[in-house]
């Protein structure tokens, strides 16, 4: 198949997306579902169309999701750090870590896997995601008491390296089981990657900013494509340097979207742009990824993992990530504990032992599809009942 055709079928698909987007807004189904839908429709199969490349999947979906980070940094106000970046961090650390020991012990008990196999599979869906919550929360108009949905989005955000770190990890055991393990040296993989992702891209961020706001160009529209060029810097800068990616692009997206004073507003509206685009292109390609004939064989079995991550180990985690916050209500824990919206990052976390050969692992990217299936549907469509009935609703107060 020549570029060009692939150009043009990758062009149509996402404006069939988009085109079916404003409709299945109107009627409630998240973005993730059209597009996805809209790949797993028209691909494997349809037309004498088949796709299959797991290292291409994987390629375009973490670089998609670099662009989202940053982009959720970019429109992450420092006010807004200031009131959530304690619970919000927390959740975001340890909150993801007790969710993938928690997970991974059911799993273990409930599922007969072995302990390798269910600590990655539990790392692969421990984090939300970022997209998902935004998403939702923006649709759904939801401005809730105690900072409730400052931390959701904080803890989004910011919670993918952690998990990606660990997926990482326990991909590089699963590959060679044989080899020794040191609860050290991973301790001290993770501090190095978290160090160099916020240290280099925060001072080649910072640099960007003050090259701007001191140029001052006259062309409004170079300042995004200079916002991007110092993107790609400081994230795949400290990616080559040890730094984790993921931390890299939101602190980058942090610093240049609170820091720049000229052309702020074109700068988001671009962004906000190139986020959708991102967004659509990774939904497409994993539902091209994925092959429908291959999900109902997984079903029954994905059934299990995903009530058990929902009902049990995100619940829990969060109880414990909370008990040194004493002053958060009751109602503030069971809605954020509640509320642990997986969306296409699990995918793409999965892909990763996929893609690297881990055995089971094609197996475990169809069942992490159900699990941000049923995530999406029941999680999220809970959102807004359930902010009612704790009335958390701002909105609601006032009405």
């Amino acid at each position: 198949m020549s570029f060009e055709i692939m150009l043009l079928g990758v062009a149509l698909l996402i404006a069939v997306g988009i085109l079916l987007h404003h409709p299945s807004k109107t009627l409630g189904i998240p973005s993730l579902l059209i597009f996805m839908g809209v790949g797993l429709s028209l691909g494997n199969g349809e037309f004498d169309f088949v796709y299959d490349n797991l290292q291409i999947t994987s390629a375009v979906g973490a670089v998609a999701l670099n662009i989202i980070v940053f982009v959720g940094g970019i429109n992450t106000s420092k006010a807004s750090i200031k009131l959530a970046y304690k619970e919000g961090g927390v959740l975001a650390t340890f909150g993801v870590f007790f969710t993938t020991v928690i997970l991974a012990f059911c799993l273990y008990l409930f599922m007969g896997w072995g302990i390798v196999l269910c600590l990655l599979f539990a790392a692969v869906v421990s984090s939300t995601d970022a997209a998902a919550v935004f998403s939702i929360l923006e649709s759904k108009k939801l401005k809730l008491k105690e900072k409730t949905d400052t931390v959701l989005e904080f803890e989004s955000a910011t919670n993918d390296p952690v998990a990606l770190v660990m997926v990482v990890i326990l991909t590089a055991i699963a590959l060679n089981p044989d080899a020794p393990v040191s609860p050290l040296d991973m301790g001290l993989t993770l501090v190095t990657q978290i160090v160099f992702g916020i240290g280099i891209s925060y001072v080649i961020a910072k640099i960007g900013v003050w090259l701007l706001n001191h140029i001052k160009l006259k062309e409004y529209g170079l300042i995004p494509v200079f916002v991007l060029a110092t993107f790609i810097l400081a994230a795949y800068g400290s990616d080559l340097a040890g730094g984790n990616i993921l931390i890299a692009s939101y602190v980058a997206g942090v610093v240049m979207g609170n820091g720049i004073v000229r052309g702020k507003e074109v700068n988001k509206h671009f962004f906000n742009s190139v986020s959708w685009l991102a967004q659509s292109l990774m939904f497409i390609i994993l539902g091209l990824q994925i092959f429908p004939q291959t999900l109902f064989s997984v079903f029954m079995m994905s059934l299990v993992p995903a009530a058990l991550l929902m009902f049990v180990a995100r619940p829990l985690a969060v109880q414990i990530c909370y008990l040194p916050f004493r002053e958060a209500s009751w109602k503030k824990r069971l809605f954020i504990s509640s509320i642990g919206l997986k969306g296409a990052t699990p995918i793409v976390f999965a892909l990763i032992p996929a893609a690297a050969g881990v055995e089971g692992a094609i197996e475990m990217v169809h069942v992490v599809f159900f699990i941000v299936l049923f995530s999406v549907l029941l999680q999220g469509a809970a959102i807004e009942p359930l902010a009612k009935k704790l009335k958390l609703n701002i909105k609601e107060e006032k009405g």
